[in-house]
């Protein structure tokens, strides 16, 4: 199972713990929403969980719940800028389709 960051986006968590001034890292997870499945969701860890898996790179820690690896095991977070918009890209090798909006995706 393996979860990976690029430069850009570990670049990119830093600063934003550093601002929130707490945290241990990022938590990465999905749950289940519009029209194909499933959404990301991301949040700030402030602790550990029992039940939580932590892959690191470039010295930040992803912290993702073992129920939601299946799903998410390969993905790449991605920060990029485009223009004025900036925003974290998810490259998930398990992606099978995605909703019309963006929104959602699917997997099976």
């Amino acid at each position: 199972m393996t979860i990976s960051l690029t430069e850009t986006a570990a670049t990119q968590i830093k600063k934003q713990l550093e601002k929130r001034g707490a945290g241990v890292g990022l938590k990465l997870g999905v749950k289940k929403s519009g029209c194909s499945g499933y959404a990301y969701v991301l949040d700030y860890a402030d602790k550990l969980n029992e039940d939580d898996a932590v892959f690191e790179d470039f010295g930040v820690k992803v912290i993702v719940s073992v129920s939601d690896l299946e799903i998410i095991d390969g993905i790449e977070l991605d920060y990029r800028r485009e223009g004025i918009n900036e925003a974290f890209q998810f490259n998930n090798p398990n992606v099978k389709g995605t909703c019309g909006c963006g929104e959602s995706f699917s997997v099976s």
